[in-house]
């Protein structure tokens, strides 16, 4: 384990004792005509230090939603674009109280480090929780590609074109060995367990700009349920055909077709604009003809893109090709 994830936040607090100040949520104290707490066997008889400081979720709620781009390992891009938005302090702890944070999915490959990402947002989710808020995660296709190539490995599959594996795909797609090498046991139960559907206020949060979620199920449980069945039943042809499945994209760029397959996915599951990831922004306004254009496209992005007739935002700026890791406060105009 990490340094970062010796840091997990412990969500117990306990007054400072007497003479100080009381911490912000602390149980306040007994008024002077409330009878003593009775004594224990032990003869011990407990005092207001003694109880638990209790923290509420804000009588107003959650505060503001964020979403989070692709990050495929590029932990100190992350970093920078979490503490620009004041979601985290210097030190790399949650720092935004009650907001909400979601990442679409996508923490490793390509990138230097994909199991520090993994970490870090495992470490933010416990230390939102205990501040108020939440910080949550969808499965992306490389969530699944990096379970396929550790529990699967060589294991031939039928990738539709002739024979594949799993192994090879998650190499030729970027797979970084060292991201392997720290793979643990507590990572893939984590990335095994992510939703791949959400609804957050009137927000359909996706990884992959495709309509391929329909195929496994009519409602939001549905869909999370299916995938979670999957993947618990380990067999290699059914995740790779999930993992096909989550690679397409482009579902939602053809200005005739696209707002269309939008409001099926809208129709279906609800919400009232899609949310995504997975295809950088650079391919999504236009086809990219050479790397040097790729890379110009990409250093252009400066925050997401509004398509299909508004009823879409792409969310991946394009990181691994010199682009942007974008974070943005939802909802967005345009």
């Amino acid at each position: 384990m990490t340094e970062r994830a010796d840091r997990v936040a412990v969500a117990r607090a306990v007054d400072g004792g007497a003479g100080g100040s009381a911490p912000m949520g602390a149980v306040p104290p007994l008024p002077t005509h409330a009878p003593a707490p009775p004594a224990r066997d032990d003869g011990y008889t407990p005092t207001q230090h003694d109880l638990p400081v209790i923290r509420p979720v804000p009588q107003s709620g959650y505060g503001p939603l964020y979403v989070v781009g692709d990050v495929h390992g590029y932990l100190d891009e992350l970093l920078e674009a979490l503490r620009a938005h004041g979601l985290i302090d210097g030190e790399g702890h949650w720092a935004a109280g009650n907001a909400r944070l979601w990442f679409l999915g996508d923490f490793t490959d390509r990138g230097p480090d994909g199991i520090g990402v993994i970490e870090l947002v495992m470490n933010l989710s416990a230390e939102a929780a205990a501040a108020g808020g939440f910080c949550k995660a969808l499965m992306g296709n490389h969530e699944l590609l990096l379970l396929g190539a550790k529990r699967f490995a060589d294991t031939p599959v039928n990738s539709g074109a002739g024979t594949a594996s799993f192994q090879a795909a998650w190499l030729l797609n970027g797979g970084q060995r060292q991201d392997m090498e720290r793979l643990g046991d507590v990572h893939l139960q984590w990335m095994a367990r992510l939703d791949a559907v959400a609804l957050e206020e009137g927000h359909l949060l996706l990884h992959s700009d495709t309509t391929a979620y329909l195929d496994y199920g009519d409602s939001i449980e549905g869909v999370n349920d299916t995938i979670h069945e999957i993947l618990s039943r380990a067999d290699a042809d059914e995740v790779w055909d999930l993992f096909r499945k989550f690679t397409k994209r482009f579902a939602f760029r053809d200005e005739d077709s696209g707002p269309a397959a939008v409001r099926e996915l809208l129709q279906q599951y609800g919400g009232g604009r899609v949310v995504h990831g997975h295809s950088p922004i650079p391919y999504l306004l236009g086809e990219v003809a050479d790397e040097n254009e790729r890379t110009e496209r990409a250093a252009a992005v400066r925050g997401p893109h509004v398509y299909a007739d508004g009823l879409a935002v792409a969310m991946d700026g394009g990181v691994t090709m010199e682009g942007k890791l974008l974070i943005a406060r939802l909802p967005l105009a345009g």
